[in-house]
């Protein structure tokens, strides 16, 4: 069993921490925010991520798990330090660090011997090499330390799953003390024969930028893709399955719909480009798939805009038609959430979609599962309904913008009769042609063909 100090409390240090714990260290998490560590304390979440609360509450009870505002305490009692606060985009797209360096130089002051300072936070390579620097500048008296990187491959909504069976650790050191110590602190994992990648901590930090830059260019590669798709009338459900069947491309990650967003793939691949920027490298695909992912956004309001303004029996996947107005319409938004299984608006497609339908004089209803909290105080001209049907009721048009698993198992009869016309654009594909034809709709998507009962002679 070992001393862990997890430094910050948000999605990744939480998890990080919580599932450490579960492995029968001793861990305690720290943050400055005494409200929020108030509400750890009584086990309760400031965020939802699936099982969560119940594994720090496990925790909790077995004495494992701990939380703490003090940072000094918390070096002095423990032996691995994680890292884990916030690098944001800064005003140029770079990965603003000033959290690292306060961590970092409250550590060296309290430092009470040899510890292993682990950054996982996202951090531009190099880095590791400022903490260290940061360290030693803010120590009392010189004292033996190692920076390990071990950058996070967590996926919000499936958080504790990933973390209990990663496809790959990494650990990034310069020293085998350093490197051990880490090693250490995983090694319920050998048990599963999860590959350890061992390397020096600049190739580490390079590894989770390429790392998701790589995923946001398959989104954005697959989006534009689906674009060409309407425009020429293929399908791009079946041009992603047969690609993914290709081992050397695989399906993960081929889903047409309204793009990334979240905390991880919009800052790190903006801050990939600044790295390359300040190497003297241009990072052009990176660039590229940055700018199709906000086009993807503007093509599902121009979706919205056909689909709104077009009459029955108007195909609109070709453009052929004028964008209507959505002046004055009722537009029902399920979804807020950048994805499913997570309250994280951080980005979301659903908000700049909702702005710009705002901005175009519509009237929106929205609803989200779990994330409309967070989204009222960024959208305050938008009714927030009490469920799906209730966005829905008397709605001109409505856009499916977040893949929750009860938005895939609505009553579409019922759903068709309280809209005041049954048209659906769906921007993440959930829904079979078939079953949109069958129950009356008008139905537009990504990349597939457009559905029209009315025009097709109605539910058949």
């Amino acid at each position: 069993m070992k001393k862990i100090g997890i430094v910050g409390t948000g999605y990744v240090g939480l998890v990080t921490g919580a599932c450490l714990a579960d492995f029968g260290n001793q861990v305690v998490c720290v943050d400055v925010v005494e409200e929020k560590i108030r509400l750890l304390r009584q086990g309760k979440v400031p965020f939802f991520e699936p099982g969560l609360e119940e594994l720090v509450a496990r925790n909790l009870s077995r004495n494992r798990l701990s939380f703490s505002t003090s940072l000094a305490e918390t070096v002095a009692g423990c032996e691995v330090l994680f890292i884990a606060v916030g690098t944001p985009s800064g005003t140029e797209g770079e990965a603003d660090l000033r959290q690292v360096e306060e961590v970092a130089r409250g550590i060296g002051r309290a430092m009470n011997g040899y510890k292993a300072i682990v950054t996982k936070s996202t951090v531009p390579t190099g880095t590791g090499a400022q903490v260290a620097k940061w360290i030693r500048e803010a120590q009392p008296k010189p004292t033996e330390f190692d920076v390990v990187s071990n950058p996070e491959f967590l996926r919000e909504g499936s958080a504790i799953e990933d973390f209990m069976r990663p496809d790959r650790i990494i650990i990034g050191a310069s020293s085998e003390r350093g490197r051990d110590a880490v090693a250490e602190v995983y090694k319920p994992l050998f048990l599963l024969e999860t590959p350890i990648v061992h390397t020096d901590v600049p190739t580490a930090e390079m590894i989770k930028y390429a790392s998701n830059a790589f995923l946001a260019t398959k989104i954005s590669f697959v989006n534009e893709i689906a674009q060409l798709c309407d425009r020429v009338g293929a399908d791009v459900a079946t041009v992603s399955k047969a690609m993914g069947l290709d081992k050397r491309i695989g399906g993960k990650f081929l889903h047409a719909g309204a793009g990334y967003g979240g905390s991880c793939f919009p800052k790190d691949t903006l801050a990939l480009v600044g790295i390359g920027e300040r190497a003297g490298v241009e990072m052009r695909i990176v660039k590229a798939a940055i700018e199709a992912n906000r086009r993807q956004r503007d093509y599902v309001v121009e979706k919205a805009r056909r689909a709104g303004g077009a009459p029955a029996g108007g195909a609109i996947a070709g453009g052929s038609l004028a964008a209507g107005s959505l002046a004055g319409k009722s537009v029902a938004v399920l979804g807020l959430a950048f994805k499913p299984s997570t309250d994280d608006i951080r980005d979301a497609p659903a908000i700049t979609v909702i702005e710009a339908l705002l901005a175009d004089g519509a009237k929106v209803r929205a609803f989200d599962p779990v994330a409309m909290d967070g989204a009222r105080k960024l959208l305050p001209g938008v009714h927030f309904a009490t469920d799906a049907y209730d966005a829905a009721s008397g709605a001109d048009l409505l856009i499916l913008m977040t893949e929750w698993n009860e938005f895939r198992e609505l009553d579409l009869p019922r759903l068709a009769k309280l809209m005041r016309s049954a048209v659906v654009v769906d921007a993440r594909n959930v829904y079979p042609l078939d079953r949109m034809r069958e129950h009356g709709f008008r139905y537009y998507s990504i990349g597939r063909r457009d559905v029209d009962a009315s025009a097709e002679g109605g539910p058949k």
